[in-house]
């Protein structure tokens, strides 16, 4: 009886090694699709923001540099969006930093402050570029409750180039200007001073700042090279400016939805193409000139 018992017990001990066997050399059990894989990303040794080169060398830039990577390409459908987006403003975007001699790298400045949407922040920054009232006045824009030039994407990108312009002649660099426009021309000029230091990279900053720069980089490197870093669409998925006409008015709207109509339009497509007008009317009373897009 005790041979048996030991016998039976030999037996058990093979079957389970056998079963340990099989079950290790097995794959794994994955918990998403067997195709779904998040890889590592390679960084491109070449970067650059307008044309000054990221150094690299450097682990901690490196390594913030890869954040934005990883982050932005796997937030897949923020990616795309802005792909999309990209599509219908760039073209306005890029002959006005070409007009001030502003790299063309900075229209990545505009995407990562406000997704190329018209958006407030909670410090009341608004528009594509997020200006802050004083300094969209300071540029020229008009700013009130009946007209914000902040929401006018031409005139806006004209105001960030200015401030961009500014920031350049202070601190020498385009990247030092980019951080200038996060932290402000102050914020950067003091930590200077303070740290001893000329360049962006080699500066403790904030958390918002310290990423400002990689997020650029990386929206840039992924908008720029979209397929490599898997996003697929066709031409017809792109969204496309709607066309319109320009007309000038010099006097007051007492109503911009009867306004519309006369123009063979309606209130929410006359608002869409001229997001400034903040109210159903436009005051008008020092008979400016404003130019108010109309859809075709």
């Amino acid at each position: 009886m005790i041979k048996i018992n030991k016998f039976l017990f030999s037996v058990a001990v093979i079957c389970s090694t056998i079963v340990l066997f099989i079950y290790s050399t097995k794959e794994p059990i994955k918990n998403t699709g067997d195709f779904y894989q998040i890889k590592a990303l390679k960084i491109p040794n070449n970067l650059n923001f307008a044309g000054e080169k990221i150094p690299l060398h450097k682990s901690d830039i490196r390594e913030r540099i890869d954040k934005e990577l990883l982050i932005n390409t796997y937030w897949q459908s923020n990616a795309l969006l802005l792909i999309k987006r990209a599509n219908k403003y760039f073209p306005i975007i890029e002959p006005i930093l070409e007009k001030y001699s502003i790299p063309n790298d900075f229209k990545y400045l505009a995407v990562i402050e406000s997704g190329l949407e018209n958006v407030t922040s909670a410090a009341g920054a608004k528009g594509f570029w997020q200006l802050m009232p004083h300094t969209a006045k300071e540029r020229g824009l008009e700013v009130n409750s009946n007209v914000d030039e902040r929401y006018h994407i031409e005139k806006a990108t004209e105001a960030a180039c200015s401030y961009l312009l500014h920031s350049k002649d202070l601190f020498g660099t385009w990247t030092l200007a980019a951080a200038a426009y996060n932290a402000g021309n102050r914020g950067i000029s003091r930590n200077l001073e303070k740290q001893q230091v000329e360049n962006y990279y080699d500066l403790l900053l904030s958390t918002e700042t310290q990423r400002y720069l990689p997020r650029i980089i990386a929206i840039k490197e992924i908008l720029s090279h979209a397929n490599y870093y898997g996003f697929t669409y066709e031409n017809e998925d792109l969204y496309i400016l709607e066309e319109s006409t320009k007309i000038k008015v010099d006097t007051a709207i007492s109503n911009i939805a009867l306004f519309a109509k006369k123009m063979n339009c309606n209130y929410k497509e006359l608002k869409l193409h001229n997001p400034w007008l903040r109210e159903n009317k436009l005051n008008n009373k020092s008979q400016k000139n404003y130019i108010l897009k109309i859809p075709k």
